[in-house]
């Protein structure tokens, strides 16, 4: 049995949280650097870290396979702090798994890797997923970035939840970096959302709630109801946490290079605080009808950055570079005060069109996943040696 949902301890861990405290989780495939195709060699990691690098093992986490690792930053006193914790969190792991022979991959989704054969890890909350959700969890062999940042107060944090429901297929979009999966083109920018956020129940875009007491009421309905039993079964791409009294943002594709897994959580950071701050001055926040947010959402996954979002205020389309440039001028105040600098949209492809430019200047799919491997290791790793 997982832990119990305790909303009064919830409430109270909100009330007593920090603002823009932030923590990182950033998850890795797991590859044989010869052939690339992952490897079940999770708990090696794990245990040999226990062995040689305690530091490192506090920060390491499972996930649904035994082929990926994640590692978290833990709590930063703010995103500066954070990035330095990952950093030296990313250094050990590289270090670690190049003297064991292992590779590691930082797209949203493995290229051709049958998921059919992906072990899962064997701890209590896996077992419970992939028993109460079969295909559903089998199916998901995926990679992402998600964001922690601390929000005083209960009420606050819910309403700062809410005015990120909008926000979300902008940052998908900046974020996309899975066109292939199964061994083929999926004809979208980020197939992980397709095969993780859009088929896992309490996932996705969440309704607005308003107030602590309707999101408690909600959880309280999932828990008499036996929906859930542990609250990680809330997989919803913007949610409050009940263990950290953060608001979690969980929408985005891992990132190829460190330099943009950085500068993404910069921009999750800021808009975050940013979402807060409204709620702290009144700034005036209708919310969208769930319909408007999921096209927006659609159109993030099919096109990224190379395609259009409803200006939702305007009623017009308008460029994904335009809707992450909003992003920025919204939240300048809060980054000039935390000292986040501006994304640059549109500077540079990100990790879904490198890839599809890749494939099609001729590229197999190993060829352009080893450039992205390369890119990892040379990024996150400092180049750390596999050795083979």
């Amino acid at each position: 049995m997982g832990a119990p949902i305790d909303l009064a301890a919830a409430h109270a861990t909100f009330e007593a949280s920090t603002d823009f405290t932030v923590g990182l989780e950033e998850e890795f495939a797991l590859l044989d650097p010869e052939t690339l195709d992952l490897v079940p060699r999770f708990e090696e990691l794990r245990d040999a870290a226990e062995q040689e690098d305690p530091i490192l093992h506090a920060q390491i986490t499972g996930e649904l396979i035994s082929s990926e690792i994640e590692i978290v930053s833990g709590c930063g006193e703010d995103l500066h702090d954070a990035i330095a914790r990952q950093r030296d969190a990313r250094r050990r792991l590289f270090s670690l798994a190049g003297a064991r022979g292992i590779a590691l991959g930082a797209t949203a989704t493995h290229p051709w890797a049958d998921y059919r054969k992906q072990p899962n890890i064997d701890t209590e909350h896996y077992r419970r997923v992939v028993e109460g959700l079969g295909y559903v969890a089998r199916r998901n062999n995926t990679f992402s970035l998600h964001v922690h940042v601390g929000v005083r107060g209960a009420d606050r944090a819910v309403r700062t939840a809410d005015r990120l429901r909008p926000v979300l297929p902008a940052l998908l979009a900046f974020s996309a970096n899975s066109p292939f999966v199964d061994g083929t083109d999926a004809g979208l920018h980020s197939a992980r959302t397709q095969t993780f956020t859009r088929m896992f129940p309490r996932c996705g875009v969440p309704d607005a709630y308003g107030s602590w007491a309707s999101y408690a009421e909600y959880i309280d309905l999932l828990v008499r109801t036996r929906s859930v039993v542990e609250y990680t079964q809330v997989w919803w791409s913007v949610r409050p946490h009940f263990s950290y009294g953060t608001v979690e943002v969980r929408i985005c594709d891992a990132q190829s290079t460190a330099t943009e897994s950085e500068a993404l959580a910069g921009l999750i950071v800021a808009c975050v605080a940013q979402a807060a701050r409204d709620v702290d001055d009144g700034v005036p926040f209708a919310d969208p009808a769930p319909r408007f947010i999921e096209e927006n959402l659609w159109r993030a996954v099919r096109y990224g950055m190379d395609g259009y979002l409803l200006d939702l205020d305007a009623g017009v389309e308008i460029p994904a570079t335009a809707a992450v440039d909003a992003l920025a001028e919204w939240t300048a105040p809060v980054r000039a005060e935390l000292g986040i600098e501006a994304p640059r949209a549109g500077e540079r492809p990100n990790g879904a069109q490198r890839q599809m430019s890749a494939r099609a200047a001729g590229a197999d799919l190993r060829e352009l996943y080893a450039s992205t491997v390369q890119e990892s290791a040379e990024t996150y790793g400092l180049a750390a040696e596999v050795r083979r």
